[in-house]
């Protein structure tokens, strides 16, 4: 709502927790149920008996978010008011700066055959090379590629098949306003997509990232796996109102994967670097910062990409793998928990997806009693109903004693 911040109270003490279980909605897989159903969580389902619960629509109906608007959402920036590119994401996340005159994109390493001349993607992600491999590859495209006309060619290697490109310009695009398509063509057995703008200086980077594609190709041509690239995400440095005064909280991000620290980043959190990838690292740091700050993101990433593959019964092995870590999150002194997805993905659909998401607030001012788990059948019965993601920051301040009373 317009003026939440008259309303905020900057003195308050409560702690709150928002863990993200990326793309954790889905629908059936086996036995008409889906992977939440099908797991076994007897931990998250004796929390979600205690608990408000409902769903959100990470951005509208029928719309289907990407990862940067299913996270604005649940991060309390209106979806379709404020749009971050992947790009950007990516490149925060690996720790670049990017400056004003900078067009980042996100890239993978892909896997392509050759018919008559010409590039047939037969795998969007090389096979998800090992991060190592990935490393080896930008230090080699680095080394070959440092400018392409006007633009400084800028390389940082991601997780996997991920890495981020920044393109560096002389000066700051005023026209550009994210107009170039991405060159992913979002499944197998096509050609990659063409770059191209949507004027006259979309047009320009789009060219030079063309150019940046075909010296990629010629250097990987001789790799087993990573022959190829693909381009998502051109975007520009975006003007946000940072988390902490917009919601008067100290915030902190705990996350594995570069995109997801980079949002957070965006936003203003303060990164907290941890070793290790696990479940279990990341409850580990999370308990290790408790003092340091009121309001912490947790973000699991597996799920997710389990949807991607099509692989229930690895998603259900996160789900299930979350809940054995589940009593230690608990034990923490929080006043607010809250569990979610950032959007659904769907088995059956190996994609992101507009259905909506289940949500979890557990605090000592909700109604519970009426969801048994945290599910999606379950969280149609609660008392959250279905709401806008962007309604979630407002929802968890109210239940951690941070708002006051509006009017007299």
């Amino acid at each position: 709502m317009e003026g939440l911040k008259k309303l905020i109270k900057n003195d308050a003490q409560s702690k709150i927790i928002l863990i993200v279980l990326d793309g954790v909605g889905d629908l059936p897989v086996k036995d008409s149920k889906t992977p939440l159903e099908l797991a076994k969580t007897p931990n998250l389902d004796n929390l979600a008996s205690r608990s408000a619960t409902g769903l959100h629509i990470p951005v509208d109906y029928g719309i289907t978010p990407g990862s940067g608007p299913g996270h604005l959402g649940i991060f309390g920036y209106e979806p379709l008011k404020y749009e971050i590119g992947r790009g950007i994401l990516e490149a925060v996340g690996v720790g670049l700066e990017v400056k004003d005159t900078d067009v980042a994109i996100r890239g993978n390493f892909a896997t392509v055959k050759y018919e008559n001349g010409l590039p047939i993607v037969i795998d969007r992600r090389a096979g998800r090379i090992p991060t190592e491999e990935n490393k080896r590859l930008i230090k080699y495209l680095s080394e070959n590629i440092k400018k392409i006309d006007e633009a400084e060619v800028i390389l940082c290697s991601g997780k996997e098949h991920r890495f981020s490109l920044i393109l560096r310009f002389p000066y700051k695009l005023s026209h550009f306003f994210e107009k170039i398509n991405d060159t992913d063509p979002q499944s197998t057995e096509k050609p990659p997509l063409l770059p191209t703008g949507e004027n006259p200086e979309a047009e320009k980077v789009a060219l030079i990232a063309r150019k940046f594609i075909e010296e990629a190709a010629k250097l990987l041509k001789n790799e087993p796996k990573a022959n190829y690239v693909l381009l998502r995400g051109f975007s520009v440095k975006p003007a946000l109102e940072p988390f902490p005064e917009k919601f008067g909280l100290k915030s902190a991000c705990i996350a594995v994967y570069p995109m997801y620290k980079g949002l957070a980043r965006l936003v203003g959190m303060d990164l907290i670097t941890f070793e290790g990838e696990s479940i279990d690292a990341e409850v580990k740091t999370l308990k290790e910062a408790w003092q340091d700050y009121d309001f912490f993101f947790v973000h699991i990433k597996k799920t997710d990409s389990y949807g991607e593959d099509g692989n229930y019964e690895g998603k259900i092995s996160v789900i299930e793998e979350f809940d054995r870590h589940f009593l230690e999150i608990v034990s923490l002194n929080f006043n607010v928990l809250a569990i979610t997805g950032d959007h659904s993905t769907p088995c059956i659909m190996k994609s992101h997806s507009w259905h909506p998401v289940p949500v979890l607030i557990n605090s000592p001012y909700c109604l519970g009693g009426l969801s048994l788990r945290l599910t999606e059948r379950e969280c149609l019965k609660g008392e959250l109903g279905i709401f806008p993601s962007f309604k979630l920051m407002q929802l968890l301040l109210a239940h951690a004693g941070r708002l006051t009373k509006y009017g007299a």
